[in-house]
C-alpha cells in the first residue's frame, strides 16, 4: 500500500479531494455569515457577489496551494488550510469594521461592483500573505 501513496497521481487526487471538500464546507461557512446567498445572487447575474465568492474560493485554493507545496503529511496539509480559511474569515470581518459608512453584505447584495471587486482583492491578497507565512 505504502508504494501507492507514493504515485504522483495517487497523491494530486488525494489534495485534489481533499480541497474540493474542504472548499464546499469553508464557502458553506462563508454563506452563513454573509447576509446574502451567494449561489442564488450568481444566479440572478450579481457581479459584486460573484466577484467577492470568487475571490473566496482563489483564497482557500491559493492558501491551499501554499500548504500542499509544504510537502507535510495530508493531515498537516487540511489543517493549515483550515487555520488559513479562519484567517480569511477574520480578513472579512475586519474589512467589514473598517467600513463603517457603510456595510459590505449590503453593497455586496446591492450590486455595488467596486466593493465586491475590493472584497475579491482583499480575498486573494491575504491569502497569499496567510499561505507564505505557512510555508
Amino acid at each position: 500500500m505504502n508504494h501507492l501513496w507514493g504515485n504522483t497521481y495517487i497523491e494530486a487526487l488525494s489534495y485534489y479531494s481533499v480541497v474540493i471538500v474542504c472548499g464546499v464546507v469553508f464557502l458553506a461557512i462563508f454563506e452563513l455569515v454573509t447576509k446574502y446567498r451567494n449561489w442564488n445572487e450568481i444566479k440572478n447575474g450579481n457581479l459584486a457577489v460573484a466577484m467577492a465568492t470568487g475571490g473566496k474560493i482563489f483564497g482557500i485554493a491559493n492558501v491551499f496551494r501554499f500548504s500542499i507545496s509544504t510537502g507535510e503529511p495530508l493531515l498537516t496539509t487540511i489543517v493549515q488550510g483550515a487555520f488559513g480559511f479562519a484567517l480569511l474569515l477574520i480578513g472579512y470581518f475586519v474589512f467589514e469594521f473598517l467600513t463603517p459608512t457603510f456595510r459590505i453584505d449590503d453593497e455586496i447584495e446591492r450590486g455595488n461592483v467596486a466593493v465586491g471587486l475590493i472584497a475579491m482583492i482583499i480575498s486573494i491578497g491575504l491569502s497569499y500573505v496567510i499561505g507564505s507565512s505557512l510555508y
